[in-house]
Order: C-alpha cells, then structure tokens, then sequence
C-alpha cells in the first residue's frame, strides 16, 4: 500500500504544477472593458477638443501597464549602470513621463513618424526595439540599436529618427518629416517632440510657421515637466501657456500624467492632421523623477517633498494600476506578476548589456552613407585612415 502511494506521489509531483496566484487569476471573470472619465483638455483655436470619456480594454490595459513598467524599470536599471560607470557620456531619465511615450504610440499607427529630443529611451522601446537593444546602447555595445556609436542620444528605429543632441533642432526635421508625408500622399503624420526648455527656441517659430503655410501633418508636442535643466517654466518663459505658443496653429493642454488623456488627445490631434487642415499643438503636463541628466541630483532646484507629492498623488503607472484593479479590468496579483515578469527581462537585458563587446576600432567610419561604395575617412589626423562600409 506504502509503495503503491509513493508511485502516486511521485506521479502527480511529476505534473507541472501552476503557481497558484496563476490559477487565481484563470479562475476569475474580468470584465472585457470599462469607461473612464478623464480630464478636460484646454483648448486654443479649437471649437471642441477630445472627448472626457474613454472606453479601456482589458488587452490594452495590460498592455499599457506592461509597457510603463517596462519603460521605468529600463531606466532605473539605466541609472544603477550609470552609478557603475557602465554607461558614461550624456544620459536623461524619463521615469515619470512614461504616459507620454506609451500613450502616444497608443494614438497613432506604427506606419506614422517621431522624433524627439535626447530624453529618448522610452520612445525608442514603444517604437518597436527590445530593452535588450537599448541597454546596450547605452553601454556602448554592437547589440545597440546602433551598434554602439549613438548612445543614450542618438538611438533610432523604423519611422523613428531618434533621439537628437541639439536643444531644439529636431522640431525643424520633424517638420521636414512632415512635408515628406504630404509630398508622398500617404495618410501619416509626424509627432514632433521637444521640453519646455526647447520652447523658446527661434527655430520651433520658423517650423511652426512653414508647417502652417503648407498645412503639414505635423503634431508638435511640448512635454512640459516643469523644468528645462534646473530653470522651472515660471522663470523661463514670459509665458508658459506652451499650446498656445503656435499663435495661428490649434493648440490643447493635456494631463500628460494619465495615458488615458494622453491616448485620446492624440488620436484627436492625428485625425485632426489627416484631414488636412495643417499642423496642431500639444503640451502634455508631465513630470521626471530624475534630474534633468545623470549629473543633476535634481533637488537643488525643487524639493524631495515636492517630486515625492507627485509620485503619491499623480504617477502614471499608480494611476492605470488603481483604475484597473477598481473596475475588476485585473487584479493586484496579476499586476504583480507582470511586475516580476519585467524585472527579469531588464536584467536579462542589463546582464547582455554588460556582457556584449565593444565594436572594434577599424568600424569607426562604417554607416557613414546607407548605399554608398567602401570610401575612406580620415581620422584624427590626416595619417589615420578608416574605411567606411555602409
């Protein structure tokens, strides 16, 4: 009888058992979606504006929330490599501003175009590449998106033209974007990127006014988390009513804390553009938990009480989370588990990061041209020579 039960045991202990906060979540009925009210966006030139309700699927709740899990813990990971002098050089945290990257992308079509400015990481990942990519970007690795030579700046993907280094001069490209969108006569548009502190840059007015004369299917968007550098908006800016900066162009003022308002303004701000009426504004109130770069601790300007009331009362993921647990769209468990899920993909990512090699010295000129013949480059100085392969 004895053996007889150790032969049953060892049987059913050869069963692949789930882990029982999975059969919790198999076992319970979810609801498919749910409608939320969100704030009202502030308007410019604009008659109506986006609605103030939205319907949320479960499947892309999920996915939302994965998305913004993903994106903050890819950048804590960043600054904890950083802190190691793993990562070196320029390199700007967007953890806090999560809502915008992934709400955006909820909002257009992957064929539609983005640039932005150096704060990029986020926008790389909701464009399309892995965390394994971007990791080893930053470390300067030839897994990186580009193979090590762009860094946290300079990272690309398909119908997204980076990360860009100068304060302002991607709003002119994106522009430029635009008028290729039109020029071809597809259906897309471009979402074109820069912070409060670019905002008063000269050439933004110079792009705005080209992309109104020709009606480009532009969407400039102004991610306003309050501080350009270490100089909060009330001391920059004569005035910071940024969606009202294009004058003659739309504009709306949009809670760029909630993915929810983000999401809904810009598929009203996207078709608005596809109809042909020209290009429109977006500020997109938002805020960063870091300092402006890895070498601002970002309290001598602003308080930890100040970035801590943020954090309790308006952060993004805290934000989906509570709204989809109190409308039974998931549960804490499940939350729980894609939680532990995207911690072990950053330090598979963060562990290939470290692990890959630097690309070699002779491919220093290569990619110079997409579709070019081997040329040669000079180097530092005229008796060094790099061959560039495209």
């Amino acid at each position: 009888m004895r053996k007889m039960l150790a032969a049953v045991s060892r049987v059913l202990s050869g069963v692949s058992q789930k882990p029982a906060s999975r059969v919790l979540v198999a076992s319970r009925n979810f609801a498919n979606d749910a409608t939320f009210e969100i704030k009202k966006c502030d308007l410019h030139r604009l008659e109506e504006g986006p609605p103030v309700t939205t319907v949320l699927t479960r499947e892309d709740g999920l996915r939302y929330y994965r998305m913004m899990q993903t994106v903050r813990r890819m950048e804590l990971k960043a600054d904890q490599l950083y802190k190691q002098k793993i990562i070196r050089g320029f390199c700007h945290l967007c953890d806090g501003q999560e809502a915008c990257c992934v709400g955006l992308e909820a909002g257009i079509n992957p064929t539609d175009h983005l640039i932005t400015a150096y704060r990029a990481h986020g926008f790389t990942f909701t464009r399309g590449l892995s965390v394994r990519e971007i990791l080893a970007e930053l470390t300067g690795r030839r897994g990186g998106c580009a193979k090590g030579k762009g860094g946290s700046m300079h990272m690309y993907a398909k119908n997204f033209y980076g990360g860009n280094g100068i304060v302002g001069a991607q709003v002119p490209l994106g522009a430029g974007i635009a008028l290729a969108c039109k020029y071809n006569g597809k259906d897309e548009v471009c979402l074109t990127l820069y912070g409060d502190g670019a905002a008063n840059q000269g050439q933004i007015f110079e792009a705005y006014n080209m992309a109104a004369l020709w009606k480009l299917p532009c969407i400039f968007i102004c991610e306003n988390n309050r501080y350009g550098m270490g100089t909060s908006v009330e001391r920059a800016a004569a005035s910071t009513d940024y969606y009202k900066r294009g004058d003659f162009i739309p504009g709306l003022r949009v809670d760029g804390m909630d993915i929810l308002c983000v999401r809904e303004a810009t598929r009203f701000a996207a078709a608005y553009c596809r109809s042909g009426k020209g290009p429109i504004l977006m500020e997109l109130q938002t805020y960063r938990y870091h300092g402006h770069s890895m070498s601002d601790p970002g309290v001598s300007y602003r308080t930890r009480e100040e970035i801590q009331e943020v954090r309790s009362k308006s952060d993004p993921i805290m934000l989906l989370k509570d709204r989809m647990v109190n409308s039974n769209l998931a549960s804490v468990e499940e939350l729980k588990e894609i939680d532990v899920e995207v911690r072990k993909e950053i330090e598979d990512a963060a562990q290939f990061a470290t692990a890959d090699p630097e690309p070699p010295l002779e491919e220093l000129g290569y990619h110079i041209y997409s579709s070019d013949p081997p040329f040669e480059v000079r180097g530092a100085n005229q008796w060094i020579k790099f061959k560039s392969i495209s």
